[in-house]
């Protein structure tokens, strides 16, 4: 597991912001610290996930020292360190039950976009949480 440093900002009439100097670009808010923080771990996790599918390199976090002497980040009223799971998760076996016709249908549609069962079904799993969270957050 990994650690990354965020960086808390701040300016009066504002939500408390975050930036990460290991990841530029990924940027998310909130209304406290605690908010922002949540903000900070699931905007981290999502940039990370899209770098792994586009095959980019995840960075070596910085240095919390490094960080701190940097000018950039004079601003800074805090500094959070955000944990991140190793970028390959181990996988589990697991079993499930489905009506037989349902699992036919799941082999079929599986094999037509080159898939494997399981591979179909994270895959479906996956958009449906993606889709279940945009929707949420709107």
């Amino acid at each position: 597991m990994a650690n990354y440093i965020a960086i808390v900002h701040k300016e009066a009439n504002t939500d408390f912001g975050i930036s990460f100097p290991d990841f530029p670009g990924c940027i998310t808010a909130g209304h406290s610290v605690d908010e922002a923080k949540d903000a900070a771990q699931e905007a981290l996790a999502l940039h990370i996930q899209g770098m792994i599918e586009d095959g980019d390199q995840l960075p070596n976090p910085s240095k919390l020292e490094d960080i701190m002497a940097d000018t950039d980040y004079a601003d800074a009223v805090a500094y959070l360190v955000v944990a991140v799971p190793d970028a390959k998760p181990r996988t589990v076996r697991v079993n499930i039950t489905v009506p037989e016709m349902t699992l036919k249908q799941i082999d079929v549609a599986a094999k037509k976009r080159g898939m494997s069962r399981s591979s179909f079904l994270v895959h479906l799993a996956q958009n449906a949480i993606h889709s279940n969270h945009s929707q949420s957050s709107a």
